[in-house]
């Protein structure tokens, strides 16, 4: 264990709560690290809390492609929904995966790990950017997977290396910006049980009213509207051209615009009621 990870559990005095508001970005930072290594030494102590991350990948890429990809480019002619579903499917694991941090964080409540850091002279706020840091390595891990399982059924991609990894970062920071949004409603709801279901009630009609799966032009009026302003629908697009090709400076800054207005509402809110909890 490091020393850095050492000073964090060891217990502190209440007193030193007040000097939250002195702490230095150095200070900050390193705390940001502790903190994210602790998190770290929890999924190696308990590796099954990877299973998402891992098999959520294989399974919706299978599922998908052989599911939905006779139907949308014809039977015998799935991998060519390869291209179009798996830059989508990019995300849809970031959304799945942000999740997942709301129920972290309730889960720490019940379990009382808030109240041991509640002693600790650090910023609320590295409390909560440590579990976005190890999330997104999560989501790193799931997204290569992904990936691979796409090259795997014949995948290809139509610019670059450097687009690639364009639309991977942009997934990424979409991603963070969307567990905002989780930690806020683990902060709110009484139970992980309670988190996992109010965030499938946003999930799923996000996930499915957008252009991750299918073309929203097939759709019904009402509903290619609401894929226009899908903030998925715009990430998808975005991903998809630039690991395709094509147009990708309008879905690029309207997603980038998305990921700043969510994260200026919702990350001051999240870090308020967590001090208020706390």
């Amino acid at each position: 264990m490091t020393t850095a990870t050492a000073t964090l559990d060891r217990p502190a005095t209440t007193a030193a709560a007040p000097h939250e508001g002195r702490i230095g970005l150095r200070a900050n930072l390193r705390h940001i690290g502790a903190l994210s290594r602790r998190n770290l030494l929890q999924i190696k102590q308990d590796p099954e809390s990877m299973f998402d991350a891992v098999l959520m990948p294989i399974i919706f890429t299978l599922l998908f492609v052989y599911v939905f990809g006779g139907a949308v480019s014809g039977k015998g002619h799935q991998h060519e929904y390869v291209n179009y579903v798996v830059p989508g499917l990019m995300a849809m694991m970031g959304m799945n995966i942000a999740q997942a941090v709301g129920t972290g964080i309730n889960d720490d409540f019940k379990k009382g790990v808030m109240d041991r850091f509640r002693t600790m002279p650090i910023a609320r706020s590295s409390v909560l950017i440590a579990k976005i840091v190890v999330e997104l390595g999560r989501m790193m891990v799931a997204t290569l997977i992904l990936l691979g399982m796409g090259f795997a059924l014949g995948m290809t991609v139509g610019t670059d290396v450097l687009h690639l990894l364009a639309a991977i970062a942009l997934s990424a920071v979409f991603g963070a910006s969307l567990m905002w949004i989780f930690i806020l409603l683990g902060l709110t709801m009484k139970t992980p049980q309670a988190v996992q279901g109010v965030a499938m009630l946003v999930l799923m009609p996000l996930q499915f009213g957008s252009s991750i799966f299918a073309k929203p032009t097939t759709m019904p009026g009402w509903l290619e509207g609401f894929t226009k302003v899908n903030p998925l629908s715009t990430l998808a697009d975005a991903s998809r051209n630039l690991i395709n090709g094509g147009a990708v400076a309008h879905s690029v800054w309207i997603t980038l615009a998305w990921t700043a207005g969510i994260t200026l509402v919702t990350a001051p809110l999240a870090v308020a009621r967590f001090r208020k909890k706390t």
